[in-house]
């Protein structure tokens, strides 16, 4: 991303304001219950050379994962529906779709009479509301509640960006510090005793601990990963050392993975999976409700008199590690974590937490010039793994704030760090021209910088661990990446190189085998070093948080429509996005389940256009003129007979199932009150006014008439249509975009690489609603960029 805009950095006295708060803050209860909130990051992977080691004592830092699994989902507004007005689809007018998967994506004001108006001026006091009885009452009650918790919430979040922030050192990171710990799995439960698994056609009777390490291969007997040779042969090797310690009751000698059987295993854990879906919406809640109670007490701790969520408190269960790609311990067998396991670190002055299982803390830490709450060291990659505070929490919000200021402050140096490695390209010492033409990627392509791997890692390269094999040179200026990037997902990209760079490759490639190093003079270490020498803090990651912000915003900029709807400029966003996915290497295979959906989003546009059929047949049926009008003449596109009819099928279907459900939610109800339920007669006759209804439907096909439950002027049906042709385009937008992005994994720059106050400050100046873009997750996570307007810029 050769050229920088020249822009005035804000400085942090600027952004963080200046104000300072005197008031001394209420100690909160941290036992409060709350919803559970996921880990947004993984903690920091460490190099695995078969020994453990100690975790570093100052500046631990969270680094956060650069590759997601699956987007953050388009927050929707839902829509209520008044409880007199709810009825199935099929006997609704057909101008209006009541489905709650069609609902409009902005939801039109009501109009007011002069009247209103006028009685409005005369008095500012809101006119009384009519009284609301039943259902609708509680529902009134419930969204009073919400609000009040809401604002509550709002009122007691602390807004440390308004305070005077200090530099990122080795300081005190916070004075008192009070938590619960962390929540461990509950113990193993041994199976039936008629389950178990086989082994040569015979039942083994397996001791708990060896029975849970072959139930947890059991559990994934029809997925994929049971049909990787690497895996198989991690796993068994790790059940037969479990056997040693833990062997079969009935002296059963186990061997041969082939002759082992977990056939009965899986089939008890796919019917205990049943049970559970079948489960009613009151014991699903009631499930919920005493598992948030077991974990309520370890959600939250107290920060310098601050209440904060912690993020990752759950301390992972055992299981076999998956790993990604071609990962070489995939298979292998995670044990079980005890407090014998975990260091915790707390306030001097704090009560000690006792685990919830049996058992004592490795250690207890007091050091404060750390954030985290509580780490241990892993047995699979002997990776040290952390217990930071939320996303959303203030320790990390200002670090998530530093990261993106660092890389704006890199505008004001990048042209003068460019001209250096520009001239460094030709210099006569070669470990200067290494590291010129490796700095030349890490800023044109926004590669990572790459690690020196072991033989028990996964073979993933960065820039500066590129092999002779993962480059080809192409004349006169073309260079071709092949290579297994981070999580093992290939880089491959044939790019256009300055003429210098491809003379330095071909250079550095001579008398190399494939296997060596490409910068056989340059490491990591030496590079980030040199990058410091420029400006305090830069690393190759700077770099790359720097030209993914600033690619996207000079994308945002040039390509977001400025009379376009929501929609368009929602899709010119997510364009925007890609490009920086695409730079960043932030790919995925495509879901599993993209044909599925996108057959559902065919299905839906197909009932739009359905619907607008039977407006126009409604109006054809009031006045022949409107066959002539061209707007209305003209028959739907991609609606023909067949298609109408699996239509009406497929809806009549879905009209019987809400019956259905409806019935049984009522009669739950009925049996919790203590009420007799209502007779399945009453089932019946719901169902046989479905069937009447579609039984007309089918009379109407091909005679391109339509009849309506009530008549309404045709000035309604055309603004009806009017309404259905925008939600069509919309529809058809939105159908494009999901396509166009099912290949890249848009959450990840989102998170990690994109300063929030760019999607902002666009959502501000295009009026666009934040939530179009930012999950609830995110709207937590990044608190502080909501301050800016709508003329910032990165």
């Amino acid at each position: 991303m050769p050229g920088a805009v020249k822009a005035t950095t804000i400085s942090k006295k600027a952004v963080n304001g200046n104000g300072k708060t005197t008031k001394k803050p209420v100690i909160p209860d941290i036992h409060t219950d709350s919803d559970s909130d996921e880990p947004l990051v993984k903690p920091r992977r460490g190099s695995a050379n078969g020994k453990a080691k100690q975790p570093p004592k100052k500046k631990v830092k969270k680094e956060e994962s650069d590759e997601g699994e699956s987007e953050v989902e388009e927050a929707k507004p839902k829509k209520k529906v008044p409880a007199k007005r709810r009825k199935s689809k099929a006997n609704a007018d057909m101008d209006v779709d009541n489905s709650d998967d069609d609902k409009p994506l902005k939801k039109a004001a009501p109009k007011k009479t002069q009247a209103k108006k006028a009685k409005k001026e005369e008095s500012d006091a809101e006119p009384p509301k009519p009284k609301r009885r039943g259902k609708a009452k509680e529902e009134d009650a419930e969204e009073n509640s919400k609000k009040k918790k809401q604002k509550k919430e709002e009122e007691d979040v602390y807004k440390w960006w308004e305070q005077q922030q200090a530099e990122a050192d080795d300081s005190v990171k916070w004075t008192t510090l009070e938590h619960n710990g962390v929540y461990f799995p509950p113990p193993y439960e041994p199976l039936p005793s008629h389950v178990k698994m086989k082994y040569n056609g015979k039942s083994v009777d397996l001791p708990p601990a060896s029975e849970e390490v072959a139930g947890f291969y059991g559990a994934l007997l029809e997925s994929e990963h049971v049909k990787d040779v690497t895996f198989n042969n991690n796993f068994f090797e790790g059940f037969v050392e479990t056997l040693k310690k833990h062997p079969p009751r009935d002296g059963t000698k186990i061997t041969q993975f082939d002759a082992c059987d977990f056939r009965p295993m899986y089939e008890h854990f796919e019917s205990e999976k049943a049970k559970k879906k079948a489960m009613s919406a009151a014991e699903k809640k009631e499930a919920k409700a005493a598992k948030d109670k077991l974990e309520a007490p370890f959600m939250y701790c107290v920060l310098d008199g601050r209440k904060e969520k912690v993020g990752n408190f759950r301390i992972e269960p055992p299981g076999l590690f998956r790993g990604r790609g071609e990962h070489p311990k995939k298979g292998s067998l995670k044990f079980r974590l005890r407090p014998e396991d975990i260091t915790i670190n707390i306030g001097k002055d704090a009560t000690i937490p006792k685990p919830n299982v049996p058992g004592k803390w490795k250690a207890v830490k007091h050091d404060q010039t750390v954030t985290w709450l509580a780490n241990w060291t892993e047995n699979v990659n002997e990776n040290h793994k952390y217990v930071f505070l939320a996303a959303g929490s203030s320790l990390k919000g200002q670090s998530d704030m530093m990261k993106f200021e660092k890389a704006r402050d890199l505008k004001s140096h990048v042209d003068r760090i460019r001209k250096d490695y520009t001239d460094e390209l030709k210099t006569k010492l070669m470990e200067h021209r290494q590291r010129a033409t490796a700095m030349y990627f890490i800023d044109r392509l926004a590669l990572r910088a790459g690690n020196e791997k072991t033989d028990d890692e996964a073979d993933t390269v960065g820039c500066c661990s590129l092999r002779c094999e993962h480059i080809t040179l192409e004349p006169p200026n073309f260079v071709i990446f092949d290579f297994l990037g981070k999580d093992s997902i290939r880089y491959y990209n044939r790019v256009t190189v300055d003429d210098q760079v491809f003379k330095n490759i071909r250079i550095f490639k001579e008398g190399k085998a494939d296997g060596d190093d490409l910068f056989d003079r340059v490491d990591t270490g030496k590079l980030n070093k040199h990058l410091q020498s420029y400006m305090k803090g830069l690393t190759a990651k700077v770099f790359r948080t720097f030209n993914a912000s600033h690619t996207f915003q000079e994308q945002l900029d040039s390509g977001t429509p400025a009379k376009g709807t929501v929609q368009e400029k929602l899709n010119a966003y997510n364009h925007a996005n890609r490009m920086v996915a695409i730079l960043c290497n932030h790919q995925r295979a495509v879901p599993k389940t993209h044909e599925q959906s996108m057959g559902k989003m065919k299905d839906k546009l197909r009932g739009f256009k359905y619907e607008r059929m039977k407006l126009r047949h409604a109006l054809f049926a009031i006045d022949v003129k409107y066959k002539k009008k061209k707007k209305y003449a003209e028959d739907e596109s991609d609606l023909d007979d067949d298609g109408i009819a699996e239509h009406e099928e497929q809806w009549k279907a879905r009209e019987i199932e809400k019956v259905e459900k409806k019935f049984q939610k009522e009669n739950e109800k009925l049996a919790e009150e203590g009420q007799k339920p209502q007779a399945e007669s009453i089932l019946k006759e719901r169902k046989k006014e479905v069937e009447t209804e579609f039984k007309r439907l089918v009379k109407e096909r091909g005679t391109s008439k339509a009849t309506m439950k009530r008549e309404r002027p045709t000035e309604k049906i055309e603004e009806a249509i009017d309404k259905l042709d925008e939600k069509i385009k919309t529809f058809k937008l939105q159908m494009e975009d999901r396509e166009a992005g099912k290949e890249v994994a848009l959450s990840t720059s989102k998170i990690n690489y994109l300063d929030p106050r760019i999607t902002v400050a666009w959502c501000k100046k295009n009026d666009v609603p934040i939530e179009k873009l930012f999950s609830k997750t995110l709207l937590t996570k990044f608190p502080w960029a909501m301050e800016v307007d709508g003329e910032w810029k990165f």
